[in-house]
């Protein structure tokens, strides 16, 4: 009786644990499939946090391991343009054990209070440098607000709501305050007609040197398409170019020419003094302005570990690579007049992009997709997005291979 008993209290725990990520995961997957509706979305951020609230300890770190796999298992789809793909399995238990102890450290002290104050803390928190899976996207496409505040306000009136044994209804009150009915602020459109070619390289060939004049070309064909339709602006995506786009004169020069009729934006290498920059290049009037990236992805362009460690993973996995290096701040361009925040990739979807903004309204952002394509990797990056354009206010023009070309305003 006691081992039947203690078996249903396992798969018991098991369940809610899964049912916890399931639920913490869902908009995600509901966006996948292009579903954003505001009830349902609300509804199930509520009962997700809720969840998390009640459930037991073990559960949590059943739920932790489980959303944690949920939110990033397509980090491990680029293994395979390394040859790695037999790491699979130990990326996915990584990733779900650092997520099942996080969670699990929410139960610490079995009080409701400590919960309530560590799930807020995790807000503020980002594991190795890596912020992608934020609380406040459980709102994203909802009534309640995205701010911490809201945020705040959600887990206090569940505190009451589970706490009092006597008018409950009570413990809406802070929920109240949470709700919001955004019309979002209006921006205008910037002076500069913007083209935004949608490439669909995949990632194979945009390092294959028999493809890269093919790639080059059908770069310099995107500029021209703009230039025909008269736009002020063409955007390529990150890394368009494959090449270290400031030592190639060939290239410098074609790009030169053609930006005294249009300025041009394109992703590409900057190497300097042996260190090596992602990089977007802005060509104007034959001028030549260069944004190195400020934040890079931990894991993907730098490895968040003592130089000793680093040095042996990228011996042992990279072949002896190096780690990119990163500039110590943003680059606007001014275009038209205007100027554009520039961004690449994963430092679109950092608060370190958005500093001293000022009174810039537009952001240019650049991505390369096709090394996380299939996956849902596009979907939770068009979130944050999403997010980050309203936190800040301002009109992110993100241009990307290998998923779709967005605008996001407030």
């Amino acid at each position: 009786m006691f081992l039947l008993k203690r078996d249903y209290s396992n798969k018991n725990f098991i369940i809610k644990g899964f049912i916890s990520s399931i639920l913490l995961s869902s908009f995600i997957y509901l966006s996948y499939f292009n579903i954003e509706i505001r009830v349902l979305n609300t509804i199930l951020g509520l009962l997700a946090l809720y969840f998390l609230l009640i459930i037991p300890k073990k559960a949590l770190l059943i739920s932790g391991f489980m959303t944690g796999i949920l939110w990033c298992w397509w980090m491990a789809v680029s293994l395979q343009y390394y040859d790695l793909v037999y790491l699979t399995p130990v990326i996915l238990i990584c990733i779900g054990t650092v997520f099942g102890i996080i969670f699990y450290f929410f139960a610490l002290f079995d009080r409701l209070t400590f919960r309530i104050l560590t799930i807020f803390a995790f807000t503020f928190f980002a594991p190795f440098g890596f912020n992608w899976m934020k609380f406040e996207l459980l709102f994203i496409d909802s009534y309640i607000g995205i701010d911490k505040v809201s945020f705040l306000l959600v887990l206090v009136s569940f505190y009451f709501i589970i706490k009092l044994k006597r008018f409950k209804i009570l413990g809406i009150i802070p929920l109240l305050f949470a709700l919001s009915f955004p019309k979002g602020q209006y921006i205008q459109n910037p002076n500069a007609k913007i083209y935004m070619p949608q490439m669909n390289v995949n990632q194979n060939l945009r390092w294959d040197k028999q493809y890269k004049a093919t790639l080059e070309q059908q770069n310099f064909d995107e500029i021209n398409n703009a230039i025909n339709q008269q736009k002020d602006l063409v955007v390529l995506p990150e890394t368009a170019f494959t090449t270290a786009l400031n030592r190639n004169e060939n290239l410098l020069q074609k790009l030169k020419e053609l930006s005294f009729k249009i300025n041009i934006i394109t992703g590409a290498l900057y190497v300097e003094d042996n260190q090596i920059y992602n990089a977007s290049y802005h060509f104007t009037k034959g001028q030549i302005q260069i944004a190195k990236k400020v934040v890079l992805v931990p894991f993907g362009e730098e490895i968040p570990f003592p130089k000793v460690v680093v040095d042996f993973i990228n011996k042992v996995f990279y072949n002896g690579a190096q780690d990119y290096s990163k500039a110590s701040e943003p680059t606007d361009f001014v275009i038209k007049g205007e100027k554009f925040r520039n961004a690449i990739c994963y430092e679109a979807t950092t608060d370190k992009i958005f500093e001293n903004l000022g009174n810039t309204e537009y952001m240019v952002a650049i991505s390369n997709n096709a090394w996380f394509t299939p996956s849902i990797e596009p979907t939770l990056q068009h979130l944050l997005l999403k997010y980050y354009s309203k936190k800040y206010d301002v009109n992110i023009y993100h241009v990307a291979n290998g998923s779709s070309n967005r605008i996001y305003r407030p």
